[in-house]
């Protein structure tokens, strides 16, 4: 159950479905933190409203006012048949690092897109090399390397897992505190829903883990001598390189048009997204602005402009026996607002937003004002088929 008020605060808020007892709150304003709770009423009528449905076969998906909104999302099964209400309490404490991630202003989009976010390193076959050894080495077939909360690297069976694990290990990763190895049971909602796998992980720098998926062997303190030694010493400059590249996601001689302020990519048949607005330059609007012009153009783009799936809207012609006619570029210019700019008074008025899809790749640009409105489309065209190679 979540509430959003106009004023930027958002409350997820997990009850008992049974007996309307609170199991967690916690909330966030203006993208940070907040202590704010609910108040015990509005908790209370909340769960009134629902079991009065529940007790007459209706489900109640979201409930609206003037200035907030209202979702009851269902729970896992495990959730529904609670047996000790203070022990589920304490346990959910593990996910609260998760949960407040999600709910505060984040660099990922992975939450958005379900696409796994990604940088691109320069050495990427040297790491790709060294995780493939040690994966095989440990009996995992599931590694990955991960630079605050993105994918470096990654062994074929990770990217074999589906959404949304695939998107949350990562993320979970980088939303706890630093530490130098975890040994930490996950369950996987398609993969494994009910039985715990071990999520091992190594911090190789700070920022920087290795991660493993594993069943009751090995254990982590036969691991972590092999795997900081043998495999990664030899790679440790192009280690630190990826740290250097969290932010950007991409190398520092990539060749990026100074008009461009932001971009999001996709590729939407692997499910993995290169997600940056720090390319650089400090005109314009706030890197936090920029993020969320980016992540409002692409919930337009997918719900009026593309299909969500590469390829749906060309079968769905085709089975029609209609003609596969299907956008494939669009643009917005925006205009300035106090929020979007900062506080200073109009240097991004005129904001240009440009999306363009090639086949499984969907780019999303955010541009400069001083950018010409008749070469967007050229411009989204040649940055996409320069970022092909890397994603």
């Amino acid at each position: 159950m979540a509430e959003e008020s106009i004023e930027g605060a958002v409350h997820l808020l997990c009850l008992a479905a049974s007996s309307g007892v609170p199991l967690f709150c916690r909330s966030s304003r203006g993208g940070t933190p907040s202590r704010q709770q609910l108040p015990f009423s509005i908790i209370g009528s909340l769960n009134g409203v629902h079991m009065f449905g529940a007790n007459l076969d209706v489900t109640l998906r979201s409930a609206r006012t003037e200035d907030t909104t209202v979702v009851l999302l269902v729970g896992l099964e495990e959730l529904t048949k609670i047996r000790n209400v203070e022990r589920l309490k304490k346990d959910l404490r593990a996910t609260y690092s998760l949960i407040d991630s999600l709910l505060l202003d984040s660099e990922l989009v992975g939450d958005l897109t379900q696409c796994v976010d990604c940088i691109a390193p320069p050495d990427g076959a040297l790491l790709q090399e060294a995780l493939a050894g040690i994966a095989e080495e440990v009996g995992s077939v599931f590694a990955s390397l991960v630079a605050r909360g993105r994918v470096v690297a990654a062994t074929q069976g990770w990217w074999r897992l589906g959404a949304p694990e695939s998107v949350l290990l990562p993320w979970l990763v980088g939303a706890l505190p630093l530490q130098a190895a975890r040994d930490y049971p996950v369950y996987l909602p398609h993969g494994s829903p009910t039985v715990p796998h071990r999520l091992l992980t190594l911090m190789l720098l700070p920022g920087l883990d290795l991660c493993m998926l594993c069943g009751p062997q090995p254990p982590l303190s036969q691991v972590e001598p092999q795997v900081l030694e043998r495999w990664w010493q030899p790679v440790l400059e192009p280690l630190r390189a990826c740290l250097a590249l969290a932010p950007r996601g991409l190398p520092a001689g990539f060749p990026v048009h100074p008009d461009i302020l932001g971009l999001l990519l996709l590729h939407l048949e692997q499910r993995r997204g290169l997600f940056t607005v720090e390319l650089g330059g400090v005109e314009g609007p706030s890197p936090r602005s920029r993020r969320r012009l980016l992540r409002s153009f692409y919930v337009l783009v997918t719900g009026t402009h593309f299909p969500p799936e590469a390829g749906s809207s060309e079968e769905k012609a085709e089975e029609q026996g209609g003609p596969s006619e299907v956008p494939r570029a669009c643009y917005v210019v925006s205009g300035a607002t106090a929020e979007c700019l900062g506080g200073r008074d109009d240097p991004g008025a005129g904001l240009r937003l440009v999306a363009v899809q090639a086949g499984p790749r969907r780019l999303l640009l955010l541009v400069s004002p001083r950018s010409p409105v008749h070469g967007l489309r050229g411009l989204a065209t040649r940055t996409l088929h320069a970022l092909t190679p890397i994603l």
